[in-house]
């Protein structure tokens, strides 16, 4: 509070976001501020843990061995790029991972992308490794394709004019959508597979509950007029929480700003499916409630 209060800005902060680490949590506790904990961080602690607790460390284990045996001699990398060669690839290096879990998506498809080559080298080479096996192999497909939709939500947010345009909260809960219908366990799944989707769930719907799930309501609402992230019976509630801060908003203002001419009203009524963004001039909250408040049909 000493810094806001330094830069002058104790009045302008409304909210502040961290990681979901424990002492960040205790101390956004104690700020007068809204907080919003880090999606992408919880993610990559909820897939760190299964990874762990999942029986597929071992695997990961060997995966790393295989890595480490080409990446730390330059003859057995150049007997592989022969390889790759000879497969009709380009020659490229494998990946090791570290302790980010997209960076075990990336060794992951490396690995899957040169099982040929490494398959070749390995057979005219005398080693004592560990070698992956076919059912490895399909296990680690399994995994790039539980692993696919959790890089494309770390991705997704700030990059572009996606970044510019939109608070990136409004993607979070359109993002738990997706990531909980994506770990949903079906009849196919293999024990693993079933094993690493339940503990997952398990996770991050703690990390759900966690958020402050008002704020991403009225951020999603803000953005997507359809809300097809959450139920049928929680849309007009999230409608009314937004109606309300907005009405709360208006009756707090200093001055009460001219209401736009009808053309700019419809222009901002325009409907925007969940594909298409609606941009909201977030620095005009009476205008906003008029149009809710003429128009509730709209909303």
């Amino acid at each position: 509070m000493d810094v806001a209060k330094e830069w002058n800005i104790q009045e302008k902060v409304t909210t502040i976001s961290t990681d979901s680490e424990l002492n960040m949590v205790a101390a956004a506790s104690c700020l007068p501020f809204e907080h919003m904990m880090y999606i992408a961080h919880s993610l990559q602690q909820s897939i760190t843990g299964v990874l762990s607790d999942g029986g597929l460390e071992n695997m990961l284990a060997k995966c790393r061995k295989l890595v480490g045996h080409f990446k730390h001699s330059p003859a057995n990398n150049t007997e592989l790029g022969i390889q790759q060669t000879a497969n009709g690839q380009k020659q490229k290096p494998l990946v090791q991972d570290i302790s980010m879990w997209n960076s075990t998506l990336a060794m992951i498809q490396h690995l899957l992308c040169n099982k040929a080559a490494i398959t070749s080298t390995l057979a005219l080479q005398k080693h004592h490794l560990s070698v992956l096996t076919d059912k490895d192999f399909e296990k680690l497909q399994k995994l790039e394709t539980l692993f696919e939709p959790c890089r494309f939500v770390t991705e997704l947010r700030g990059q572009g004019r996606e970044g510019d345009w939109y608070v990136s909260w409004s993607v979070v809960l359109p993002t738990f959508c997706h990531i909980f219908h994506v770990m949903a366990v079906s009849d196919d799944d293999a024990a693993y597979v079933v094993r690493f989707k339940n503990t997952f769930t398990r996770d991050f719907t703690k990390c759900k509950e966690r958020t402050n799930l008002r704020f991403l309501k009225i951020a999603t609402a803000l953005r997507f007029k359809t809300l097809k992230c959450p139920s049928k019976s929680k849309k007009g509630e999230v409608w009314r929480m937004l109606s309300e801060v907005l009405k709360e908003q208006h009756s707090d203002a200093k001055t009460t700003e001219p209401k736009p001419p009808k053309k700019e009203i419809n222009l901002l009524l325009v409907a925007s499916d969940s594909d298409q963004m609606m941009k909201v001039n977030m620095h005009q909250p009476p205008l906003l409630w008029i149009i809710i408040e003429q128009n509730p049909s709209s909303a």
